[in-house]
């Protein structure tokens, strides 16, 4: 076989319909978040504005976190050592889940190297813990939910995105007596629509099912103290697992679980994912651990946040594009086609300093594709008008639809 004509087949493949991912080289400037530099192929360099980051809350550059994380860097060195079990848990790791237990009412957090890993470690490990397990999933869950479940070798439902009677409906067609879980989202990250966690809760305690709760788009800039839309709505209490993100509105990097002793525990003991990985260097956690700190009481950055999404979503409202708005801070413009997208994308990199990577299939379906931006507090004024000017412009000189009334 010619393995190298097989790669470039998979690679055309992309090309041709539009989905070939590009990167470009970015170097953020602390202390000038959202602003970053450009470094072109030829070696030139762009000044640029960063639209589609998930750094929400700027927290990657936040003066609480760095210093921490120099301080455990003097302390200690770089890496942590090795595996959890082994060598690599510290005292910053310790006070890190000390940090998230709290944040999220919970007895326990075990922290991974992501929260993919925790998804997928926690969700392909249950069945283990409780043979027969049946895990019911809805189906926009994250591809590490997914990929967790697929693999864990146990029974699995998928349930339409965010109805409850179709869940209620697969949950009676099955023995009342075999263990259940239902696994969801709280901020669904591409459309930024919420889940019905109160409903969800109450067909587990009706089918006596246990709650799994992916809060990664949520942690950091909902509730009153951060601990997401289930600490927003008083509801934390009724979920049994937490999942979580460091690296995104806590601007660092890792992942998590929140849940009683014994299921935390558990996952340490039996968890493939979690045994046999190197753990976060203990400056990754001195920094998460300051951020989360620091978020449980700044309750006017999370304002501002949620403030300045409103504002873009209401100018392109204006506008008539057809952007989606569920209430959330992550706001999709539907462009529809991924080639479109992409020259969209490519203009206002190009022309206006503006970067934001187009979303295609498969992360989204297909005639869905779409530039998502995510505003943050320190995305002022002066980056706004800049940002509505030139989709105005470039939505007009590509000649799209613009929508009547936005979805």
């Amino acid at each position: 076989m010619d393995y190298t004509a097989k790669l470039d087949e998979a690679l055309n493949r992309l090309h041709e319909e539009g989905r070939y991912r590009t990167f470009i080289d970015i170097e953020r400037k602390k202390g000038q978040f959202p602003h970053a530099t450009w470094r072109r192929p030829d070696g030139s360099e762009t000044p640029i504005t960063v639209w589609c980051g998930n750094d929400y809350l700027g927290m990657g550059q936040h003066p609480v976190v760095t210093a921490a994380m120099h301080e455990a860097i003097d302390a200690t060195g770089a890496g942590s050592g090795g595996t959890r079990n082994i060598s690599g848990t510290t005292v910053f790791h310790k006070r890190l889940e000390a940090e998230l237990s709290d944040l999220h009412g919970k007895e326990s957090a075990l922290v991974f190297s992501s929260a993919y890993v925790a998804n997928d470690a926690t969700l392909s490990t249950l069945p283990k813990l409780f043979p027969g397990l049946i895990i019911y999933s809805d189906e926009l869950n994250h591809a590490s939910m997914i990929e967790g479940i697929r693999r864990n070798g146990g029974a699995k439902r998928i349930f339409k995105h965010n109805d409850v009677e179709d869940l209620r409906a697969k949950l009676e067609a099955d023995d009342p007596a075999a263990p259940k879980l239902i696994a969801f989202e709280s901020v669904y990250s591409m459309d930024g629509d919420f889940g019905p966690i109160e409903a969800l809760c109450d067909l587990a305690d009706e089918f006596g099912a246990m709650t799994y709760l992916d809060e990664v788009h949520a942690v950091g800039m909902y509730g009153p103290r951060g601990g997401g839309l289930s600490e927003r709505d008083r509801l934390a209490y009724r979920i049994d697992i937490i999942n979580g993100t460091l690296g995104k509105a806590f601007g660092v990097f890792g992942g998590y679980i929140a849940a009683s002793e014994r299921m935390c525990d558990a996952i340490r003991s039996y968890a493939p994912g979690f045994i046999f990985t190197t753990s976060i260097p203990p400056a990754v956690a001195a920094g998460a651990a300051a951020s989360i700190r620091h978020l449980k009481g700044d309750r006017d950055l999370r304002a501002l946040h949620q403030e300045r999404a409103n504002i873009l979503k209401t100018r392109l409202k204006g506008m008539g594009l057809p952007i989606i708005d569920h209430g959330s801070h992550i706001v999709p413009v539907i462009v529809g086609d991924p080639v479109h997208t992409k020259q969209l994308s490519d203009m206002l990199l190009e022309g206006y300093g503006i970067y934001v990577q187009p979303i295609n299939f498969p992360t989204v379906p297909r005639g869905t594709e779409r530039l998502r931006f995510t505003p943050s507090p320190v995305h002022g004024p002066g980056e706004m008008d800049h940002l509505v000017r030139a989709m105005d412009e470039l939505w007009s000189h590509c000649a799209l639809n613009r929508a009547e009334l936005s979805a």
